[in-house]
This record gives C-alpha cells, sequence and structure tokens, in this order.
C-alpha cells in the first residue's frame, strides 16, 4: 500500500499505542485537523490515511462513539428535564458544659442530600424537535397547502409574463 506522506510515519500511528491516542483524542473531541495536527502530518494526508488505513477510521470512530451517546444524552435530558441531587452544607453548633469552666459552643459542617428538578430547556427542545421530526418542526415546513400555493403562485405569475410580454 503507498501512502503519502513522510515515509513510515503512518506504521508509527498503526501500533496499539498509535492507535490508542488517536482514539483518545477523538474522545476528547478534537477534530481531524487537530488530530493531524498532533500525529504531525497535514490535513489532507490524514485524510489519505483515512481512506486507505481502516484502523485509523476505527479509532476515530471508537473514540468518538462514546462522546457523542453522551452528549445525546445530557441533551435529551436537558429537553425532557431532570432530578439532580445536591450535597448541600449545614452548620451545626452544640453547647457543651465544662466542669467548672462554664460553656462552650463547637461548630461543625455536615452535608445533607437535597434533590433538585432542572426544568427541560426550550432550546434544547427545539433541537432536538428539528433534528428528528423535521417534518414537522423545521421552520418553514414544506406542508401540501404549501407547495399548491407555490403552484398557483407560479401559474399566476407566468400568466402576468405572458400578458406583459406579449402585449
Amino acid at each position: 500500500m503507498t501512502i503519502a506522506g513522510r515515509k513510515g510515519l503512518y506504521e508509527d500511528w498503526l501500533t496499539d499505542d498509535g492507535l490508542l491516542r488517536i482514539e483518545g483524542w477523538a474522545r476528547d473531541g478534537l477534530t481531524d485537523e487537530q488530530i493531524a495536527r498532533n500525529i504531525g502530518v497535514s490535513e489532507r494526508t490524514f485524510t489519505r490515511w483515512k481512506e486507505t488505513l481502516p484502523a485509523i477510521v476505527t479509532a476515530l470512530k471508537k473514540g468518538k462513539a462514546p462522546a457523542d451517546i453522551i452528549v445525546e444524552n445530557s441533551l435529551y435530558k436537558s429537553a425532557t428535564g431532570y432530578y439532580v441531587t445536591i450535597k448541600k452544607p449545614i452548620k451545626i453548633k452544640t453547647k457543651k458544659q465544662l466542669a467548672g469552666k462554664g460553656t462552650i459552643e463547637e461548630e461543625r459542617v455536615e452535608y445533607y442530600d437535597e434533590e433538585m428538578y432542572i426544568p427541560p430547556n426550550p432550546t434544547s427542545q427545539i433541537f432536538w424537535l428539528k433534528n428528528r421530526r423535521p417534518d414537522k418542526w423545521r421552520d418553514k415546513p414544506e406542508t401540501v397547502e404549501n407547495m399548491d400555493a407555490l403552484t398557483k403562485l407560479d401559474e399566476m405569475l407566468a400568466e402576468v409574463k405572458k400578458v406583459a410580454f406579449n402585449s
């Protein structure tokens, strides 16, 4: 297999360690351009590697998949609302009687769990619906009525052109 770029450089990245590093960069959210820069090649060379070296593509997919799933799940939670448990501090004061010396006051901080509801985020809902249901939720849905109106408008425009240019 002939691959452009510095001779033998790609071989270093086909090792277990090299592929694991590429996978990690993809999981961290780096773009292909940034990964190419980390490797020390141009984006064009990296693109050719992806076209000819299946192991590179596999490493990228393995790296991106978990991150994509995490973001998808976060978007879904944001769109639908969710509960979160928050640890809240509380000061507790206690008085102790000292033998013959009066009382002293001690203070300590303890934590308790409080459940809090995070309401749905309308922006997340819009994003989700526009991407998952574009037939219903795009900004200008193409309904049958819209298409009929456009057809009628085209016909009227054609008639106006005929009258205007034939007179």
